[in-house]
């Protein structure tokens, strides 16, 4: 009985490492778009609009809401990114997210 409570709780203990990893790549991610943007953008202070972009992810769940935030924005500024050139751009910042948390 002791061995099944040792693995329920070393299962519990991965998981939640999994979910704080998960959340920290996700964050970062966010952080590292936001830069892109902002630079994209010609924002004077990038790490304002990368907070601003991190911040919507916390108030609405889900990249769905960065995305509509990032190409209503290209759009007012008149820069040409299409939803699937922003969706790539996440997927490939990440994965570099998730390298820098790996390397720290």
């Amino acid at each position: 009985m002791t061995t099944m409570q040792d693995r329920e709780k070393a299962f519990e203990a991965k998981f939640a490492l999994d979910e704080e990893l998960k959340f920290k790549a996700e964050a970062r991610r966010n952080k590292l778009l936001g830069l892109w943007a902002a630079g994209l953008l010609g924002k004077p202070d990038a790490e304002t609009y990368a907070k601003e972009v991190v911040t919507v992810d916390f108030e609405h769940a889900g990249h769905e809401e960065i995305i509509r935030k990032l190409k209503a924005d290209f759009d007012a500024a008149g820069v040409a990114q299409t939803e699937e050139q922003i969706r790539k751009r996440m997927l490939e910042l990440l994965a570099e997210a998730i390298q820098q948390i790996q390397n720290t």
